[in-house]
């Protein structure tokens, strides 16, 4: 078994689902895995204290959450010596437009080279759209958003884009390079 720190910023609550997710998938492959808000403050272990390291955030207006970019410039040392990760959650993963897609590539692209972080796997994942929970400015700016990205423009509901799937693939091929990374077996079951 393995501790796993998944450490994510989240705007209006998608990424924590998909922390949520990943911790959810981990565990049920026999290792030990707590998600982190950093928007709500740091770790209560030290980041040597975890095996692996799985960092995530939203994308909002073309930026990446600044707690998730501060952690990682203040641990990148720390990450840097066990096995990391970085998800992404983005309207701009969320569409087969192939523009869009290059678009959430370019974020993740200009966040490692802000940060001079090289994580070992990258996943990218449709958000969501919660116009449920929007002032009216955000609503009519997600609105003019969506209708370029998803064209879901309809404010009388909300829209998740997340593929579950996906993000517990993504969290299975993490366990298994980090088993593999620290000679760790995995669960008998999965075998």
């Amino acid at each position: 078994m393995s501790t796993f720190l998944i450490a994510y910023g989240t705007g209006e609550g998608q990424t924590a689902k998909v922390a949520e997710r990943i911790v959810s998938t981990l565990k049920d492959r026999g290792h030990e895995a707590v998600a982190v808000d950093l928007g709500e403050g740091e770790p209560d272990r030290p980041i040597e204290a975890f095996d692996a390291v799985l960092v995530g955030s939203s994308i909002h207006v073309g930026t990446h959450q600044p707690a998730v970019e501060t952690f990682v410039r203040e641990h990148r040392e720390a990450l840097s010596a066990r096995p990391t990760g970085f998800f992404q959650v983005s309207l701009s993963s969320a569409t087969d437009d192939e523009e869009r897609r290059a678009e959430a590539v370019n974020y993740v692209e200009s966040f490692v080279e802000a940060t001079d972080w090289h994580p070992d796997r990258i996943g990218l994942f449709g958000g969501a759209l919660r116009y449920s929970e929007y002032g009216f400015l955000k609503r009519l700016m997600m609105k003019g958003i969506a209708k370029e990205a998803t064209g879901d423009t309809d404010t009388s509901r909300d829209y998740e884009y997340t593929d579950w799937a996906e993000v517990a693939a993504f969290a299975r091929d993490f366990a298994a390079f980090v088993e593999g990374r620290l000679g760790v077996a995995p669960p008998e079951s999965e075998v």
